[in-house]
């Protein structure tokens, strides 16, 4: 990346901005629907730079409204969530779920001028135990995007929260650079290590792998390919789809359900959504057995401080930069963790944070393994930029389905086979989860 506007671009979120516009085309998960209680404690909530509240109504219904009362700018987040609405403390006025002024108790019958007032809202859905919202214009929000991990039945499901102090990109592009995996995560190991035919052996016997890149429907993929000693071709299958989806390829492809969301909260925070399902839950090289018995390392539940009521309370994690992410300097120098940092999710947290909370891609030295990366910049440039300065609707807005065609994963192929053929079989003899079309079929 040599322009600075380029970075510029690809990173700033709030209103007005580039990406930021066009990533509110798209609905955007937020917050987990638990989090809210009918008639309970409002919820600060930064979403792209904007300071907005988030409630649930008695009736169960969710309120995302710009913080700030219409009256006198008050915080509604010290508002009264009671009976239908949130009521500002100030002057008593009160607003439903639409922003629609319900009542202004401090001003005389004859003057009132309710109808006339709204505070600014978001539309909100909820789906797979997620609170969605929509900060688009459109008269007629979108659909909500098919990404077969969100049709999972929600006793199926595993989601996680985690925050991240580092700009949105930079998070999102350590899940689509697949040659850190064998260093980050298991520079310590060595292939013998693995059973024969473990999907992680050829990560480890070869950290420097070859890639094919291609833009699709609904973003980019990469294949990066490993030749086996018997002749087949292994492949590590991945994708980004927009406006800020990864799926990883640390399982099987056979099984592996999973969507990741780098859900902007400004320019400098980030949360990361991880959504898993059915037969994938936890099935990942994190938790794999070596053959002496123990795991890849690294593998330890995530630890959280307590949730604050701050804009950035929710879903901190123990290990953060103030303390140097718990490093184990001895671990290090024993090669029991690469990192010396505990949990490949931290290991990830770590680097990225470390950064910067905004990365100066003038100063990047890009190579050959990096070429995912600089393609889902161009990727994301041109659709951010085609939609500023033509309108151009963004791939996936309205044709949602294309997100289900993606699927990470692991697997073994004739070497002969080009790599998008591969996948298309691989696709076909997969284990998938019913497409939203068959569901309503059924």
């Amino acid at each position: 990346m040599s322009k600075a506007t380029d970075g510029h671009d690809l990173t700033r979120v709030g209103p007005g901005t580039v990406m930021g516009e066009m990533m509110r085309q798209y609905w955007i998960p937020a917050a987990l629907s638990s989090e809210l209680k009918a008639d309970g404690d409002p919820m600060r909530l930064m979403l792209l730079g904007e300071a907005l509240i988030a409630f649930r109504d008695s009736a169960g219904r969710v309120g995302v409204l710009d913080h700030q009362c219409p009256h006198r700018r008050t915080s509604l987040f010290l508002g009264r969530n009671e009976e239908n609405g949130i009521r500002c403390v100030y002057h008593g006025w009160k607003f439903d779920v639409d922003g629609h002024c319900l009542e202004m108790p401090n001003v005389p019958p004859p003057q009132d001028f309710k109808e006339k007032v709204r505070a600014k809202s978001y539309r909100v859905r909820e789906q797979a135990g997620l609170i969605w919202v929509y900060m688009g214009s459109r008269a007629e929000a979108p659909p909500l995007p098919m990404h077969e991990a969100l049709f999972v039945p929600e006793q199926d499901l595993t989601i996680t929260m985690l925050q991240r102090e580092a700009n949105w990109l930079q998070g999102l592009e350590g899940d689509i650079d697949t040659s850190h995996f064998g260093f980050l995560h298991a520079g310590h190991i060595k292939a013998e290590d693995f059973e024969e035919g473990h999907p992680a052996r050829h990560t480890v016997a070869n950290r420097a792998p070859e890639y094919k890149i291609a833009d699709t429907e609904w973003g980019t993929m990469y294949g990066a390919y490993r030749p086996d000693p018997d002749g087949r071709m292994h492949w590590r299958m991945a994708h980004f789809s927009l406006p800020f989806w990864t799926q990883t390829p640390n399982a099987d492809f056979s099984d592996h359900v999973v969507a990741k969301a780098w859900v902007p909260m400004d320019d400098t925070h980030t949360m990361l959504i991880s959504i898993y399902g059915g037969r994938a839950k936890g099935a990942t090289y994190s938790t794999s057995k070596l053959k002496s018995g123990g795991g890849i390392g690294g593998a330890d539940p995530l630890e959280y401080l307590p949730n604050s009521t701050d804009w950035f309370g929710r879903w901190r994690p123990v290990q953060n930069a103030g303390n140097d992410w718990q490093i184990d300097r001895e671990a290090m120098r024993s090669n029991l963790i690469y990192s010396g940092i505990r949990n490949i999710v931290m290991q990830d947290q770590a680097v990225t944070e470390s950064m910067g909370p905004i990365v100066d891609h003038t100063k990047e030295h890009l190579a050959p393994s990096d070429i995912m990366i600089s393609r889902t910049r161009r990727r994301l440039l041109n659709v951010a930029r085609a939609f500023a300065e033509n309108g151009t609707v963004p791939p996936g807005v309205d044709d949602t389905e294309v997100f289900w065609k993606a699927r990470a994963g692991s697997f073994y192929a004739d070497a002969e086979i080009d790599w998008l053929e591969a996948y298309q079989e691989q696709l076909k003899s997969a284990i998938r989860w019913p497409a939203p079309a068959q569901q309503a079929a059924e």
